[in-house]
């Protein structure tokens, strides 16, 4: 009876990290500014990869097996605002190019 409700869980949280990851794809392919495609990319994105790892853990064969799950976690969370920083940072200087400069300067 357990492991059927921990099934039924798991398989919700795995629908819903899935949709949340389609609807950040929608986001990115609707929004036209740079700085919302970024939004729904990081936010939505982040959120559906903890879900699919929420419903990973009740499968892990151990605790340091459950830990790395959410260490992934983690990583693609400081990696994903990291990243987002850095684009964000260069659409309002102007950088088009990735060299740090601004078109235009020579």
């Amino acid at each position: 009876m357990i492991d059927s409700v921990i099934l039924v869980v798991q398989v919700v949280l795995l629908v819903v990290g899935c949709l949340f990851f389609g609807v950040g794809t929608l986001g990115l392919f609707r929004f036209s500014d740079t700085l919302c495609r970024i939004h729904a990319l990081t936010k939505i994105d982040n959120l559906g990869l903890g879900f699919i790892a929420l419903a990973l853990l009740p499968q892990a064969s151990s605790l340091a097996t459950g830990l790395k799950v959410v260490l992934i976690w983690l990583l693609a969370l400081a990696a994903s605002a990291t990243s987002a920083h850095l684009v964000a940072r260069a659409v309002r200087s102007g950088d088009k190019t990735g060299t740090g400069r601004k078109r235009g300067n020579g």
